[in-house]
Protein backbone atom coordinates (compact mmCIF):
# COMPACT_ATOMS: atom_id res chain seq x y z
CA UNK A 1 0.00 0.00 0.00
CA UNK A 2 2.93 2.34 0.60
CA UNK A 3 3.70 2.39 -3.13
CA UNK A 4 0.14 3.53 -3.80
CA UNK A 5 0.37 6.28 -1.22
CA UNK A 6 3.61 7.49 -2.81
CA UNK A 7 1.95 7.44 -6.21
CA UNK A 8 -1.08 9.35 -4.95
CA UNK A 9 1.08 12.36 -4.37
CA UNK A 10 1.63 12.51 -8.12
CA UNK A 11 -2.02 13.45 -8.47
CA UNK A 12 -2.27 15.61 -5.37
CA UNK A 13 -4.27 12.98 -3.48
CA UNK A 14 -6.69 13.55 -0.63
CA UNK A 15 -5.51 15.14 2.58
CA UNK A 16 -3.93 13.14 5.40
CA UNK A 17 -6.97 13.63 7.57
CA UNK A 18 -9.16 11.80 5.07
CA UNK A 19 -8.84 8.14 5.99
CA UNK A 20 -12.41 6.87 6.19
CA UNK A 21 -12.92 3.31 4.99
CA UNK A 22 -15.89 3.19 2.63
CA UNK A 23 -17.31 -0.21 1.92
CA UNK A 24 -15.24 -2.08 4.54
CA UNK A 25 -16.29 -4.13 7.52
CA UNK A 26 -15.54 -1.17 9.76
CA UNK A 27 -17.83 1.19 7.91
CA UNK A 28 -21.56 1.64 8.00
CA UNK A 29 -23.67 -0.98 6.28
CA UNK A 30 -25.36 1.74 4.23
CA UNK A 31 -24.78 1.71 0.47
CA UNK A 32 -21.90 3.87 -0.70
CA UNK A 33 -24.28 6.30 -2.36
CA UNK A 34 -25.71 7.11 1.06
CA UNK A 35 -22.23 7.41 2.54
CA UNK A 36 -21.12 9.84 -0.13
CA UNK A 37 -24.17 12.02 0.43
CA UNK A 38 -23.79 11.93 4.22
CA UNK A 39 -22.48 14.93 6.12
CA UNK A 40 -19.44 13.01 7.35
CA UNK A 41 -18.20 12.54 3.81
CA UNK A 42 -19.35 15.82 2.32
CA UNK A 43 -17.77 17.66 5.23
CA UNK A 44 -14.47 15.81 5.07
CA UNK A 45 -11.23 17.01 3.58
CA UNK A 46 -11.63 14.48 0.77
CA UNK A 47 -13.67 17.18 -0.94
CA UNK A 48 -11.65 19.42 -3.20
CA UNK A 49 -12.40 22.72 -4.84
CA UNK A 50 -11.55 24.75 -7.92
CA UNK A 51 -7.77 24.73 -7.49
CA UNK A 52 -7.58 21.05 -6.61
CA UNK A 53 -7.16 17.67 -8.20
CA UNK A 54 -10.50 17.55 -9.97
CA UNK A 55 -10.10 21.03 -11.40
CA UNK A 56 -13.71 22.02 -10.80
CA UNK A 57 -15.71 24.14 -8.38
CA UNK A 58 -18.27 21.33 -8.02
CA UNK A 59 -17.91 18.90 -5.08
CA UNK A 60 -15.38 16.14 -5.57
CA UNK A 61 -14.24 13.01 -3.80
CA UNK A 62 -11.03 10.99 -4.07
CA UNK A 63 -11.32 7.24 -3.44
CA UNK A 64 -8.70 4.49 -3.36
CA UNK A 65 -9.72 0.88 -4.00
CA UNK A 66 -8.36 -1.67 -1.54
CA UNK A 67 -8.65 -4.43 -4.15
CA UNK A 68 -5.84 -5.40 -6.51
CA UNK A 69 -8.10 -7.70 -8.56
CA UNK A 70 -8.45 -6.30 -12.07
CA UNK A 71 -11.97 -7.65 -12.54
CA UNK A 72 -13.24 -6.22 -9.25
CA UNK A 73 -11.78 -2.81 -10.03
CA UNK A 74 -13.22 -2.71 -13.54
CA UNK A 75 -16.59 -3.75 -12.09
CA UNK A 76 -16.29 -1.01 -9.46
CA UNK A 77 -15.84 1.58 -12.21
CA UNK A 78 -19.04 0.39 -13.85
CA UNK A 79 -20.88 0.38 -10.51
CA UNK A 80 -19.93 3.98 -9.76
CA UNK A 81 -20.93 5.08 -13.26
CA UNK A 82 -24.29 3.30 -13.03
CA UNK A 83 -25.30 3.99 -9.42
CA UNK A 84 -23.97 7.39 -8.35
CA UNK A 85 -25.43 10.75 -9.35
CA UNK A 86 -22.53 12.36 -11.16
CA UNK A 87 -24.45 15.44 -12.27
CA UNK A 88 -23.24 17.43 -9.26
CA UNK A 89 -20.43 15.25 -7.92
CA UNK A 90 -17.00 14.82 -9.48
CA UNK A 91 -15.18 11.71 -8.33
CA UNK A 92 -11.68 10.34 -8.78
CA UNK A 93 -11.05 6.62 -8.22
CA UNK A 94 -7.46 5.45 -7.75
CA UNK A 95 -6.67 1.76 -8.09
CA UNK A 96 -3.91 -0.75 -8.73
CA UNK A 97 -3.98 -4.32 -10.00
CA UNK A 98 -1.83 -7.37 -9.59
CA UNK A 99 -0.11 -8.24 -12.90
CA UNK A 100 -2.70 -8.35 -15.69
CA UNK A 101 -3.24 -7.28 -19.28
CA UNK A 102 -6.30 -5.17 -20.09
CA UNK A 103 -7.58 -4.72 -23.64
CA UNK A 104 -10.14 -2.29 -25.03
CA UNK A 105 -13.75 -3.20 -25.68
CA UNK A 106 -13.27 -3.55 -29.45
CA UNK A 107 -9.84 -5.22 -29.51
CA UNK A 108 -8.63 -8.66 -30.54
CA UNK A 109 -6.78 -10.38 -27.66
CA UNK A 110 -4.76 -12.63 -29.99
CA UNK A 111 -3.39 -9.54 -31.75
CA UNK A 112 -2.69 -7.58 -28.56
CA UNK A 113 -1.36 -10.05 -25.99
CA UNK A 114 1.03 -12.99 -25.89
CA UNK A 115 -1.51 -15.38 -24.38
CA UNK A 116 0.86 -18.38 -23.98
CA UNK A 117 3.37 -16.22 -22.07
CA UNK A 118 0.55 -14.88 -19.89
CA UNK A 119 -0.79 -18.37 -19.18
CA UNK A 120 2.64 -19.61 -18.09
CA UNK A 121 3.04 -16.58 -15.81
CA UNK A 122 -0.49 -16.87 -14.40
CA UNK A 123 -1.37 -13.37 -15.62
CA UNK A 124 -5.08 -12.84 -16.44
CA UNK A 125 -6.50 -11.06 -19.46
CA UNK A 126 -9.36 -8.60 -18.99
CA UNK A 127 -11.55 -6.78 -21.52
CA UNK A 128 -12.79 -3.45 -20.22
CA UNK A 129 -16.03 -1.72 -21.20
CA UNK A 130 -14.27 1.34 -22.65
CA UNK A 131 -12.42 1.56 -25.95
CA UNK A 132 -8.74 2.28 -26.45
CA UNK A 133 -5.67 0.08 -26.57
CA UNK A 134 -4.07 -2.71 -24.58
CA UNK A 135 -2.18 -1.96 -21.36
CA UNK A 136 -0.14 -3.91 -18.84
CA UNK A 137 -0.98 -3.43 -15.16
CA UNK A 138 0.97 -4.36 -12.06
CA UNK A 139 1.43 -2.91 -8.59
CA UNK A 140 3.92 -0.41 -10.01
CA UNK A 141 1.21 1.17 -12.14
CA UNK A 142 -1.39 3.57 -10.76
CA UNK A 143 -4.79 3.75 -12.47
CA UNK A 144 -6.91 6.88 -12.12
CA UNK A 145 -10.54 7.16 -13.21
CA UNK A 146 -12.17 10.60 -13.49
CA UNK A 147 -15.98 10.42 -13.19
CA UNK A 148 -18.24 13.33 -14.13
CA UNK A 149 -21.45 14.20 -15.89
CA UNK A 150 -21.44 13.74 -19.64
CA UNK A 151 -21.63 17.51 -20.02
CA UNK A 152 -18.48 18.00 -17.92
CA UNK A 153 -16.49 15.33 -19.80
CA UNK A 154 -13.10 16.75 -20.78
CA UNK A 155 -10.15 14.39 -21.26
CA UNK A 156 -7.67 17.18 -21.94
CA UNK A 157 -8.56 18.91 -18.71
CA UNK A 158 -8.06 15.66 -16.79
CA UNK A 159 -4.66 15.13 -18.38
CA UNK A 160 -3.71 18.71 -17.53
CA UNK A 161 -4.59 17.99 -13.91
CA UNK A 162 -2.11 15.10 -13.95
CA UNK A 163 0.69 16.91 -15.78
CA UNK A 164 0.29 20.01 -13.60
CA UNK A 165 0.48 17.85 -10.46
CA UNK A 166 3.65 16.19 -11.74
CA UNK A 167 5.24 19.53 -12.54
CA UNK A 168 4.39 20.92 -9.12
CA UNK A 169 6.20 18.01 -7.52
CA UNK A 170 9.15 18.04 -9.92
CA UNK A 171 9.30 21.34 -11.85
CA UNK A 172 12.17 20.06 -13.99
CA UNK A 173 10.06 17.23 -15.44
CA UNK A 174 9.25 17.53 -19.14
CA UNK A 175 5.78 15.94 -19.17
CA UNK A 176 3.00 16.81 -21.58
CA UNK A 177 -0.19 15.47 -23.13
CA UNK A 178 -0.04 14.39 -26.78
CA UNK A 179 -2.58 14.68 -29.56
CA UNK A 180 -3.43 11.02 -28.92
CA UNK A 181 -4.22 11.94 -25.31
CA UNK A 182 -1.26 10.06 -23.86
CA UNK A 183 1.20 11.63 -21.43
CA UNK A 184 4.85 11.49 -22.45
CA UNK A 185 8.12 12.19 -20.68
CA UNK A 186 10.91 14.03 -22.51
CA UNK A 187 8.81 14.25 -25.64
CA UNK A 188 8.64 10.56 -26.54
CA UNK A 189 8.57 8.19 -23.53
CA UNK A 190 5.00 7.22 -22.74
CA UNK A 191 4.14 7.21 -19.03
CA UNK A 192 0.35 7.27 -19.33
CA UNK A 193 -2.33 6.06 -21.74
CA UNK A 194 -6.04 6.67 -21.40
CA UNK A 195 -9.49 5.62 -22.58
CA UNK A 196 -13.03 6.68 -21.80
CA UNK A 197 -16.67 5.75 -21.87
CA UNK A 198 -19.69 8.02 -22.22
CA UNK A 199 -23.11 6.96 -20.96
CA UNK A 200 -26.43 8.75 -21.44
CA UNK A 201 -25.81 11.23 -18.60
CA UNK A 202 -22.42 10.36 -17.15
CA UNK A 203 -18.86 9.71 -18.27
CA UNK A 204 -15.60 8.34 -17.05
CA UNK A 205 -12.05 8.74 -18.28
CA UNK A 206 -9.43 6.36 -16.97
CA UNK A 207 -5.68 6.50 -17.37
CA UNK A 208 -2.58 4.59 -16.37
CA UNK A 209 0.45 6.15 -14.73
CA UNK A 210 3.63 4.08 -14.81
CA UNK A 211 5.23 4.49 -11.41
CA UNK A 212 7.57 1.50 -11.08
CA UNK A 213 6.04 -1.07 -13.44
CA UNK A 214 7.89 -4.19 -14.59
CA UNK A 215 8.81 -3.05 -18.09
CA UNK A 216 10.23 -6.45 -19.04
CA UNK A 217 6.85 -8.10 -18.38
CA UNK A 218 5.09 -5.24 -20.14
CA UNK A 219 7.09 -5.71 -23.33
CA UNK A 220 6.92 -9.52 -23.27
CA UNK A 221 3.14 -9.66 -22.86
CA UNK A 222 2.00 -6.80 -25.08
CA UNK A 223 2.75 -8.53 -28.37
CA UNK A 224 0.70 -10.75 -30.71
CA UNK A 225 0.26 -14.43 -29.92
CA UNK A 226 -1.10 -15.59 -33.28
CA UNK A 227 0.25 -14.99 -36.79
CA UNK A 228 -1.84 -14.48 -39.91
CA UNK A 229 -4.78 -12.62 -38.32
CA UNK A 230 -6.84 -10.28 -40.51
CA UNK A 231 -9.20 -8.12 -38.46
CA UNK A 232 -10.92 -4.74 -38.25
CA UNK A 233 -10.54 -4.71 -34.47
CA UNK A 234 -9.02 -1.60 -32.91
CA UNK A 235 -5.21 -1.99 -32.90
CA UNK A 236 -2.96 -0.67 -30.16
CA UNK A 237 -0.25 1.85 -30.99
CA UNK A 238 3.08 0.66 -29.57
CA UNK A 239 5.15 3.28 -27.77
CA UNK A 240 8.39 3.31 -25.76
CA UNK A 241 7.60 3.69 -22.06
CA UNK A 242 9.23 5.00 -18.90
CA UNK A 243 8.47 4.89 -15.16
CA UNK A 244 8.03 7.68 -12.63
CA UNK A 245 8.83 7.19 -8.95
CA UNK A 246 8.51 9.60 -6.05
CA UNK A 247 8.83 9.28 -2.29
CA UNK A 248 5.89 11.31 -0.97
CA UNK A 249 2.68 10.07 0.61
CA UNK A 250 -1.00 10.92 0.95
CA UNK A 251 -4.08 9.25 2.42
CA UNK A 252 -7.30 9.03 0.36
CA UNK A 253 -10.67 7.61 1.36
CA UNK A 254 -10.56 3.83 1.01
CA UNK A 255 -13.17 1.62 -0.66
CA UNK A 256 -13.47 -2.16 -0.81
CA UNK A 257 -15.23 -3.42 -3.97
CA UNK A 258 -15.41 -6.94 -2.52
CA UNK A 259 -17.91 -5.68 0.09
CA UNK A 260 -21.18 -6.64 -1.57
CA UNK A 261 -23.24 -4.79 1.04
CA UNK A 262 -21.65 -1.48 0.03
CA UNK A 263 -21.45 -2.25 -3.69
CA UNK A 264 -24.35 -4.61 -4.46
CA UNK A 265 -23.70 -6.57 -7.64
CA UNK A 266 -20.02 -5.68 -8.07
CA UNK A 267 -18.78 -9.22 -7.38
CA UNK A 268 -21.27 -10.69 -9.86
CA UNK A 269 -20.23 -8.09 -12.44
CA UNK A 270 -16.58 -8.97 -11.81
CA UNK A 271 -17.33 -12.62 -12.55
CA UNK A 272 -18.99 -11.61 -15.83
CA UNK A 273 -15.87 -9.66 -16.79
CA UNK A 274 -13.75 -12.69 -15.84
CA UNK A 275 -15.71 -15.04 -18.10
CA UNK A 276 -14.61 -16.36 -21.50
CA UNK A 277 -17.78 -15.13 -23.21
CA UNK A 278 -16.91 -11.50 -22.47
CA UNK A 279 -13.12 -11.61 -22.65
CA UNK A 280 -12.82 -13.66 -25.85
CA UNK A 281 -16.36 -14.11 -27.14
CA UNK A 282 -16.82 -10.36 -27.69
CA UNK A 283 -13.85 -10.16 -30.07
CA UNK A 284 -14.88 -8.63 -33.42
CA UNK A 285 -15.03 -11.16 -36.26
CA UNK A 286 -11.64 -11.97 -37.77
CA UNK A 287 -9.93 -14.48 -40.04
CA UNK A 288 -6.72 -16.47 -39.79
CA UNK A 289 -4.61 -17.60 -42.72
CA UNK A 290 -1.33 -19.24 -41.86
CA UNK A 291 1.13 -21.78 -43.19
CA UNK A 292 1.86 -24.95 -41.24
CA UNK A 293 5.41 -26.26 -40.68
CA UNK A 294 4.77 -29.43 -42.68
CA UNK A 295 3.86 -27.51 -45.82
CA UNK A 296 0.12 -27.23 -45.28
CA UNK A 297 -2.15 -24.21 -45.02
CA UNK A 298 -4.84 -23.38 -42.47
CA UNK A 299 -7.54 -20.76 -42.92
CA UNK A 300 -10.62 -20.09 -40.83
CA UNK A 301 -13.05 -17.46 -39.62
CA UNK A 302 -13.55 -16.66 -35.95
CA UNK A 303 -17.00 -15.39 -35.00
CA UNK A 304 -17.85 -14.68 -31.34
CA UNK A 305 -14.61 -16.40 -30.43
CA UNK A 306 -15.48 -19.68 -32.21
CA UNK A 307 -14.02 -21.18 -35.36
CA UNK A 308 -16.03 -21.36 -38.58
CA UNK A 309 -15.35 -22.08 -42.27
CA UNK A 310 -12.25 -24.10 -41.46
CA UNK A 311 -10.12 -24.97 -44.48
CA UNK A 312 -7.11 -27.28 -44.20
CA UNK A 313 -4.94 -28.17 -47.18
CA UNK A 314 -1.73 -30.20 -47.46
CA UNK A 315 0.87 -30.18 -50.22
CA UNK A 316 1.02 -33.96 -50.36
CA UNK A 317 -1.53 -36.73 -49.89
CA UNK A 318 0.21 -38.19 -46.84
CA UNK A 319 -3.00 -38.13 -44.79
CA UNK A 320 -6.28 -39.54 -46.15
CA UNK A 321 -8.81 -36.91 -47.20
CA UNK A 322 -11.40 -38.35 -44.81
CA UNK A 323 -9.10 -37.60 -41.88
CA UNK A 324 -8.48 -34.06 -43.09
CA UNK A 325 -12.24 -33.61 -43.27
CA UNK A 326 -12.59 -35.05 -39.78
CA UNK A 327 -10.06 -32.55 -38.43
CA UNK A 328 -11.89 -29.66 -40.12
CA UNK A 329 -15.15 -30.83 -38.60
CA UNK A 330 -13.52 -31.20 -35.18
CA UNK A 331 -12.44 -27.56 -35.18
CA UNK A 332 -15.68 -26.10 -36.51
CA UNK A 333 -17.71 -24.51 -33.71
CA UNK A 334 -14.94 -24.89 -31.12
CA UNK A 335 -13.49 -21.96 -29.19
CA UNK A 336 -10.45 -20.36 -30.82
CA UNK A 337 -8.25 -21.64 -28.04
CA UNK A 338 -5.35 -24.08 -27.87
CA UNK A 339 -6.88 -26.05 -25.01
CA UNK A 340 -10.24 -26.61 -26.69
CA UNK A 341 -8.72 -27.21 -30.12
CA UNK A 342 -6.35 -29.79 -28.64
CA UNK A 343 -9.20 -31.64 -26.94
CA UNK A 344 -11.26 -31.69 -30.14
CA UNK A 345 -8.37 -32.78 -32.36
CA UNK A 346 -7.08 -35.42 -29.97
CA UNK A 347 -10.51 -37.00 -29.94
CA UNK A 348 -10.10 -37.61 -33.69
CA UNK A 349 -6.64 -39.17 -33.43
CA UNK A 350 -8.16 -42.59 -32.79
CA UNK A 351 -9.54 -42.44 -36.33
CA UNK A 352 -6.05 -42.12 -37.75
CA UNK A 353 -5.36 -45.82 -38.10
CA UNK A 354 -1.93 -46.38 -39.60
CA UNK A 355 -1.55 -42.62 -40.18
CA UNK A 356 -2.11 -41.79 -36.53
CA UNK A 357 1.48 -40.66 -35.93
CA UNK A 358 1.38 -38.29 -38.89
CA UNK A 359 -2.07 -37.01 -37.88
CA UNK A 360 -0.76 -36.21 -34.40
CA UNK A 361 2.06 -34.17 -35.90
CA UNK A 362 -0.44 -32.24 -38.00
CA UNK A 363 -2.69 -31.68 -34.98
CA UNK A 364 0.25 -30.28 -33.02
CA UNK A 365 1.04 -27.89 -35.88
CA UNK A 366 -2.58 -26.69 -35.96
CA UNK A 367 -2.71 -26.18 -32.19
CA UNK A 368 0.53 -24.20 -32.20
CA UNK A 369 -0.80 -22.00 -35.01
CA UNK A 370 -3.75 -20.89 -32.87
CA UNK A 371 -1.61 -18.91 -30.41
Amino acid sequence: MSAVRRSLSLLGGASRSSSSLIGSSSSSSSPISSLISSSSIIGSSSLIGSSSLLGSSSPGLVLLSLSTDVFQNLALEEWIDAHLDLQKLRLLLLWRNRPSVVIGRHQNPWMEADLPVMRRAGVPLARRRSGGGAVYHDLGNLNATFFSSKQAYDRRRNLKVVTDALKRLRPQLDVRATERLDIVLNGHLKISGSASRLSRKSSYHHLTLLHSADRASLSSMLRPSCAGIHSNATPSVRSPVANLKFGLSAAPSLVDPSDDSAFPGVLAAAEDLRGWDWTFGKTPKFSVQTSLPGGGHLSLQVVSGRMEDVELSLLEDWIPERLIGALRDALSGEKFCRKHAAAALNARLLQGGGAQHRVKGLCDDIINALG
